[in-house]
């Protein structure tokens, strides 16, 4: 790829207008973002998001039944909805397994704290989650990030947050189980959901 190829801007260091979660919001409340465009907040900046095939979403869906079930009262299981890592970053991840709220989250996202587990499904975007994504939810110290890799057919399940990384990673392919840590009764076949 050439220079011609690349966007100028990446090429030249500028200084660029970050935007707060206050002002993401507000573009949306403005209608200058609908519900339709397929965008998060990654620091500061309006980042695309990568299209969702049928294989992702089936991933999702079972997923999501799965820890319905499993969590109960214990949990609220969030599907692609915010959470807040920080005042520039809202991402919005696959499925988020927060812990109880007696508002049920009406009056704000998730915050890190709050995150029990948090997981993306990555076919075409396992490059972005697993370094990007991998490193924003390390630094705002989410305790288990798991990535569903579609094209491996494997979890990668990220523990240990501490520094901008996670200090224990383990590949659980098709014939292990993963078991959320901060519900260790739940334990679930990988198979189920690869």
């Amino acid at each position: 790829m050439d220079a011609a190829d690349t966007d100028i801007l990446t090429r030249h260091p500028v200084r660029r207008h970050r935007l707060t979660v206050q002002d993401y919001h507000r573009l949306g409340e403005a209608g200058v973002l609908g519900e339709d465009d397929r965008v998060e907040l990654l620091e500061g900046q309006l980042v695309d998001m990568s299209p969702i095939g049928p294989r992702h979403s089936h991933v999702i869906d079972l997923l999501t039944r799965i820890l319905v079930r499993a969590v109960g009262d214990r949990g609220w299981v969030r599907v692609q909805n915010p959470i807040v890592l920080d005042s520039g970053s809202e991402p919005q991840p696959d499925i988020v397994v927060a812990r109880p709220s007696a508002s049920g989250y009406r009056d704000a996202h998730p915050r890190p704290d709050d995150v029990l587990l948090l997981i993306e499904v990555a076919d075409s975007s396992f490059e972005f989650d697993g370094s990007v994504k991998r490193e924003l939810y390390a630094r705002a110290g989410i305790r288990e990030f798991w990535i569903a890799d579609l094209t491996a057919n494997r979890v990668l399940v990220h523990r240990a947050p501490g520094g901008g990384v996670y200090g224990a990673t383990e590949a659980v392919g098709a014939s292990g189980s993963l078991q959320v840590e901060a519900l260790p009764d739940i334990t679930i076949s990988a198979a189920s959901i690869l």
